[in-house]
């Protein structure tokens, strides 16, 4: 699928066999008791929890888009992220994660792993390389989220190589539309689908992509043992939205990028961050790494009440803790404990239109920022 556009790759990662008289597109298969076969044949579906039709397909929809061997479903980005996690790391073991990354990864790193004999390092992206020399597994989010700083993925996957630590990389805000951390290095892909793959703020999902048999094994087992799975049902919507990911995906980019330009001559403004700004601090790493920039900008603004302001004064925005979708949505990240200014906010840019999203935004920011 490397020669082909992003629509068409999103298009071809869900088509199925063609069948006569079966439906094009693919249909929910619910987890229902299944019938066993008299020759009690474990290779067929006998249990919802160990496997269903519906997330093969969405696995091999994720795997062929990551460029993995194999994907894994789970019923949420961080269902995905600590089953990997205990799966690849054990007591005695450092483990480095996100100082400037989503902020939950951190706390069930101290609050659960840290207890049980793992000593958790916090790095922020740009000591990620150096902290990576005294680790065995390393954790890293580009672009992080909230700030958008970006991680060099080569230079931290050689790191990583040359003292054998495993590398688990979270593709959330680029997607694999944006980047490929697997082809970078990366020994394991982790990720939220509930923001743009799913894409319509109506589903929660997550996913482990990766082409190393055994490891992924370990983590099938954990999911089949401690069961954060996915269902069926939630698998399907995210089927049904993966047609449309490459034509969102690419509203949304071109949407951020028009956003930033614009943000940044704003004297309601700051700061702006984002990884296509030829001036932001990551645009040359980004730019040798990832192939789209994202849809995510974030913002530096006077206080949390001119944060406020521009949601209330705004037709388009809305304020949202999740992102990816098709609204766009402000986060005033403060709020949940990220260490930044109290004006801080992550816009995330939708499929709307890009000259009303520039006209609005624009217009909220002249009143709040009055």
């Amino acid at each position: 699928m490397g020669s082909y556009g992003d629509s068409t790759r999103s298009v071809k990662a869900v088509d199925s066999e063609p069948v006569p008289g079966s439906p094009v597109a693919p249909t929910p298969v619910p987890a229902a008791a299944y019938h066993l076969p008299p020759d009690e044949d474990d290779s067929l579906d006998v249990y919802g929890r160990m496997s269903n039709p519906t997330w093969r397909q969405l696995e091999s929809a994720i795997a062929q888009l990551e460029g993995a061997a194999a994907a894994l479903v789970f019923g949420s980005g961080m269902a995905a992220i600590t089953a990997a996690l205990r799966v690849v790391t054990k007591p005695g073991q450092t483990l480095v994660v996100p100082a400037d990354g989503y902020y939950q990864v951190r706390t069930y790193a101290r609050e659960f792993l840290a207890p049980r004999g793992v000593t958790v390092v916090e790095a922020r992206c740009a000591d990620m390389c150096d902290a990576a020399r005294d680790a065995d597994v390393v954790l890293a989010e580009t672009p992080s989220n909230p700030g958008l700083d970006v991680v060099d993925l080569h230079q931290l996957a050689m790191t990583c190589r040359s003292r054998r630590t495993t590398l688990l990389v979270d593709n959330t805000t680029a997607t694999p539309l944006g980047q490929q951390p697997l082809s970078l290095g990366a020994d394991l892909v982790v990720a939220s689908a509930t923001k743009a793959l799913a894409g319509h703020h109506d589903v929660l999902a997550g996913y482990v992509a990766g082409s190393h048999p055994e490891m992924l094994a370990r983590v099938q087992r954990e999911r089949l043992l401690a069961g954060p799975i996915l269902g069926p049902f939630e698998a399907w919507l995210i089927l049904r939205s993966l047609g449309t990911f490459g034509l969102r995906f690419g509203q949304q980019c071109q949407n951020a990028a028009a956003v930033a330009l614009m943000l940044r001559s704003h004297p309601a403004v700051k700061s702006v961050r984002y990884p296509g700004l030829p001036e932001d601090p990551s645009y040359d790493i980004a730019s040798r790494q990832m192939r789209r920039f994202g849809g995510i900008v974030s913002v530096e603004l006077a206080g949390a009440d001119v944060v406020h302001d521009l949601v209330g004064n705004s037709a388009l925005l809305v304020g949202s803790t999740s992102f990816g979708g098709i609204h766009s949505s402000v986060d005033r990240r403060a709020r949940w404990g990220d260490p930044v200014p109290d004006g801080f906010a992550r816009i995330s840019l939708g499929i709307e239109d890009t000259d009303d999203l520039l006209g609005d935004i624009g217009q909220a920011l002249d009143i709040a920022g009055r």
